[in-house]
């Protein structure tokens, strides 16, 4: 997910401290020597790109698609981190560059992809992980806080696609939107993040029919409770980054794991894929006995507001 530091909104002035570090980043990506050797695999000669990849699931998804084959654009807002994590997969042999962009910026994305055209020549896959979470109930809730997460799960989806869209249909490529079990259910202090996830799944239905004529595969992986890197945070009513609310480890997938998920999505070319036993169990009470869901997530209101909270 998306590394919590300060946006920058377009009416805001650009610090002349991060368009040096952008600068510095980009000056970087590109001129690196990359892998010359071939992985073999089921992405053999495939370039993808991971928004958001700087750590967490899309490090993770990142580093397992360059095991299977594919050469990788790594993307994160975090210059220090993306560094460190480009240096880490070059070390271990995998064929990766990196750019440093926001995606709710399209500038930024028009970056993004050209650094993948311009380094390795095409792109067939597109993974759009990057997003900002929160922790805070809707009535206490600035309203720029609410902007930031839905513009960071909506527009981080919309920008990075609308650019590379050409080029994914020129290799009849693959998009895989990550959305979460949120989007499949309402969660209490969650009202933004859930309805960013949601618009990224209707938004993947929407474009799979609009598109269905141009052999582009568009797909969503509504990922469940998984592990996080121990300095993930989220955000709370006021914008403050703060720990994410309390997760039983027993309800929670390593990121490797959900990494694989993600690849076997995008390799099968699949429409939707719900991670995880509560995601399934999610989707069916909502469907067929959404009073009975609405019931046990009131009920765990009242009984563990530390969930929430």
């Amino acid at each position: 997910m998306l590394e919590l530091t300060k946006q920058i909104a377009p009416s805001e002035p650009v610090d002349e401290r991060t368009s040096a570090s952008a600068a510095a980043v980009s000056d970087v990506t590109g001129k690196r020597n990359h892998r010359t050797t071939t992985i073999s695999g089921p992405f053999a000669g495939k370039v993808a790109i991971v928004t958001g990849s700087e750590s967490g699931i899309g490090k993770a998804t990142a580093r397992a698609l360059c095991m299977a084959g594919a050469k990788v654009i790594l993307n994160g807002r975090t210059p220090e981190r993306l560094a460190q994590t480009e240096d880490e997969l070059l070390g271990e042999g995998l064929d990766v560059v990196s750019c440093l962009a926001d995606v709710t910026c399209l500038e930024d994305c028009e970056r993004l992809i050209g650094t993948a055209i311009d380094t390795f020549g095409q792109l067939d896959v597109l993974i759009t992980n990057a997003s900002i979470s929160m922790r805070a109930y809707f009535a206490d809730m600035t309203p720029d806080v609410f902007r930031q997460v839905l513009d960071s799960n909506v527009y981080g989806t919309v920008y990075p696609l609308k650019v590379a869209l050409p080029h994914l249909i020129k290799t009849k490529g693959v998009v895989t939107f990550i959305s979460s079990i949120s989007a499949l259910n309402g969660m209490p202090s969650g009202s933004a993040y859930c309805a960013g996830k949601a618009a990224v799944a209707n938004l993947a239905h929407t474009l799979r029919l609009e598109l269905a004529h141009t052999g582009i595969q568009i797909g969503v992986v509504h990922i469940g409770f998984t592990q996080n890197d121990l300095d993930k945070r989220v955000l709370n009513a006021t914008g403050q980054p703060v720990p994410i609310a309390h997760r039983p480890p027993r309800w929670q997938k390593s990121q490797s794991e959900v990494a694989r998920i993600i690849l076997n999505h995008v390799r099968r070319r699949r429409q939707r894929t719900v991670i995880s036993a509560l995601g399934i169990l999610i989707v069916l009470v909502h469907t067929h006995l959404p009073r009975l869901g609405d019931w046990i997530v009131l009920t765990t209101i009242r009984r563990l507001r530390h969930f929430y909270e």
